[in-house]
């Protein structure tokens, strides 16, 4: 199969592509390369064909004999979102929603779209399933239902999207992200000794491993096509729902001698518990191999393998906000987030 993927240089694609490869496909790579300077270590000798293309530059020409699209570039994450929300929705709505067309009228027959279980928001009560309300709280959230909302009609005989709601991603990746809860608490701990919270730590958060992600997203693309036409899946395991306090003692737990201190505010309002009950059914060989306590170990030894510094864990490279704060302040991208020439 030969499988279009946008988003080859980030945390998730760095991991994704060379699996899609070691099974057999052909990979293109598309990538804008906002992340090019952050690469925390070196782990697979494959490499994907890369555009360096912005997604809102994709052509029908660049979808000539593609099989299927990996749609992850997009603005990730809430911060970065809320950095600039008129540019988020012009690339994670418009953007995304402008490529399946052009995939559709290209002859492209899968198009599977990174999604996210941020769509629930807030959510009380039972464990949200994919026929759940939504309740997004963000612009990077609110994005990803109007793509979903968008895609779902152009689903025919001859195209079949799929929506992955992915969990909170944790776990090393060589485009190391520092901005999602278990890696940064992890890097806190190993290069301060201490985790300082400042909320109680109750929020709920579900947890995948990227490499979990990327097992998923295989699965998908090898699946038969009734089986995830016009789906939506949550990507996960319900076992690995945990309140955010759970996750800072599970990483103290492992880095030993790190101190764990709690605030008195629940400073982040967003919490829900998620059913991953489907995927683990329905969805041909899926299975999470990782949990939190497994992925916060691996973090460790990476770091005592690589012998991180502190320097190494704030630089902006790691961070989303940090490095498109850079690159609109050094004037290398301009307000509508395109390259300068």
């Amino acid at each position: 199969m030969k499988v279009l993927v946008t988003g080859t240089e980030g945390y998730l694609g760095s991991l994704f592509a060379p699996l899609l490869m070691k099974h057999g496909h052909e990979v293109i790579g598309v990538d804008t390369g906002y992340y090019k300077v952050g690469w925390l270590y070196n782990a697979t000798d494959l490499t994907a064909k890369t555009l360096n293309k912005d997604i809102r530059h994709i052509t029908a020409e660049d979808l000539q004999g593609v099989d299927a699209i990996v749609h992850m570039a997009e603005l990730s994450n809430d911060p970065t979102g809320q950095l600039s929300p008129n540019i988020t929705y012009d690339i994670n709505h418009k953007g995304s929603v402008r490529l399946a067309e052009l995939a559709k009228a290209a002859g492209v027959r899968r198009f599977v779209y990174m999604s996210s279980c941020s769509v629930y928001g807030v959510a009380t009560g039972q464990d949200v399933t994919e026929e759940s309300e939504v309740n997004p709280q963000t612009a990077y959230a609110i994005c990803k239902t109007l793509v979903e909302r968008d895609l779902q009609p152009m689903a025919d005989d001859n195209f079949s999207p799929t929506f992955m709601r992915n969990a909170t991603a944790f776990g090393a990746s060589p485009r190391m992200r520092f901005d999602i809860v278990l890696n940064n608490l992890a890097g806190l701990a190993w290069t301060t000794k201490e985790i300082k919270m400042i909320s109680d730590g109750t929020p709920w958060r579900p947890l995948v491993h990227a490499l979990d992600i990327a097992k998923a997203l295989l699965c998908v693309l090898e699946a038969p096509r009734d089986i995830i036409h016009n789906q939506i899946f949550n990507v996960g395991d319900t076992a690995h729902n945990y309140r955010v306090k759970e996750i800072a003692e599970i990483v103290a737990d492992i880095f030993t001698g790190c101190q764990l201190s709690f605030g008195a505010n629940v400073a982040d309002n967003r919490s829900y518990r998620v059913s991953f009950e489907k995927i683990n059914t329905i969805l041909p060989g899926f299975k999470c191999e990782w949990d939190a306590r497994r992925g916060a170990q691996q973090l460790f030894d990476l770091f005592d393998q690589i012998d991180m510094d502190e320097a190494t864990f704030l630089s902006r490279g790691f961070t989303r906000l940090k490095q498109l704060e850079y690159l609109l302040r050094t004037q290398q991208i301009d307000q509508d987030f395109f390259w300068r020439q």
